[in-house]
């Protein structure tokens, strides 16, 4: 049976966190004289000299509307990468402890790990990019806290199938986490309906992909509030600033035309398809539930280089496991896919 307690170090079990003026502070108020801010105001706007609110309680609520989960099983990060650096120290012990990961994968795992002095175990996709079941199985020792999983996968597009993760979360008696921030352009219905399942599920997302935030560093976990309150306990107190709060609740009031920018980018993406597989230079173009593509050609090297002359930026992946010989390709607008295609004809 999991017991998050038992998985945490004892120094983030004992730890104290640091209490914060706005913490302490509860209800409504108009003269604040409690956080040394500056009373007068500042050069860009008299709302800006207060400290934001450290719980972020306003953005979580409007994700709960949205996402259909509750305000206190959300975490908000700097990104998805402080909550990736968060959950590694709050249960793994430097220079004892383990995470596993499925490369190839969101490099992040390994680099905050490292940051963390945590060892990483390898364990690689199968040739059709999916989990290799018997060979996690065998990788996890009693050291090993924490799987990360990539769904839909970056740098392969796929989504991971379910039942898979499934049998991680059944039979793991670690955090099993799994990063959705390419959920949106994907067919398949996120984990997060499946929290109340499983104890051991932290689910991350981010508001930097479909709903165009990339600039504002937000990203979102979701786990029990047991876990989530652990999280609290560990980040910055003001992680999230409010100018990216303001702007997050400002974002979140569009819904609909977030949507109508996925169904666009999902389109768009189709018609890449089409259009890079006519392409001589192209061998392989791998099936996709994100807002990029994995595509194999025939000189990695040379098309990327190509390509940079040609004020093209895309990524080169060809020397990542599994990925030999393949660009990782956002879709753009129609204008920029077609000046992509363009290029690539030309290099033919």
């Amino acid at each position: 049976m999991f017991n998050f307690s038992s998985l945490l170090r004892p120094n983030i079990k004992n730890l104290t966190p640091y209490s914060s003026a706005r913490d302490e502070f509860k209800g409504e108020a108009s003269v604040f004289l409690d956080a040394n801010e500056n009373s007068l105001g500042s050069p860009l706007t008299k709302w800006y000299n207060r400290y934001p609110d450290p719980m972020q309680w306003k953005v979580k609520e409007k994700l709960a509307e949205i996402k259909g989960v509750p305000a206190s099983q959300i975490f908000i990060g700097n990104g998805s990468d402080e909550c990736i650096d968060v959950l590694i120290r709050a249960v793994a012990e430097p220079g004892i402890d383990n995470i596993l990961i499925c490369p190839p994968t969101y490099g992040m795992y390994q680099v905050s790990a490292d940051i963390n002095n945590v060892a990483v175990k390898k364990i690689p996709l199968t040739p059709a990019f999916q989990l290799d079941l018997p060979a996690i199985e065998n990788g996890i020792d009693e050291n090993t806290k924490i799987i990360f999983i990539c769904s839909p996968n970056n740098p392969t597009g796929n989504s991971l199938i379910k039942e898979d993760v499934e049998v991680l979360l059944n039979n793991y008696f670690g955090l099993v986490v799994i990063d959705e921030a390419y959920i949106n352009f994907s067919r398949f219905r996120s984990f997060t309906q499946e929290l109340k399942d499983y104890p051991n599920l932290v689910v991350m997302q981010t508001l930097s992909k479909a709903w165009g935030l990339a600039a504002l560093r937000v990203g979102m976990a979701f786990s029990s509030e047991e876990i989530i309150t652990v999280m609290n306990k560990i980040k910055p107190p003001y992680n999230i600033n409010q100018a990216s709060q303001d702007l997050v609740l400002n974002a979140l009031e569009e819904v609909g035309q977030v949507n109508d920018m996925i169904r666009e980018l999902v389109t768009q993406r189709g018609i890449l398809i089409a259009k890079l597989e006519a392409l001589s230079v192209v061998s392989h173009v791998f099936p996709s539930d994100a807002n990029f593509l994995l595509v194999r050609v025939s000189a990695a090297q040379p098309i990327y280089n190509f390509l940079l002359g040609r004020g093209i930026v895309v990524r080169d992946r060809s020397k990542v496991e599994l990925c030999e010989g393949c660009l990782r390709i956002t879709i753009g607008t129609e204008q920029e896919n077609d000046e992509l295609v363009k290029a690539l004809q030309e290099y033919s």
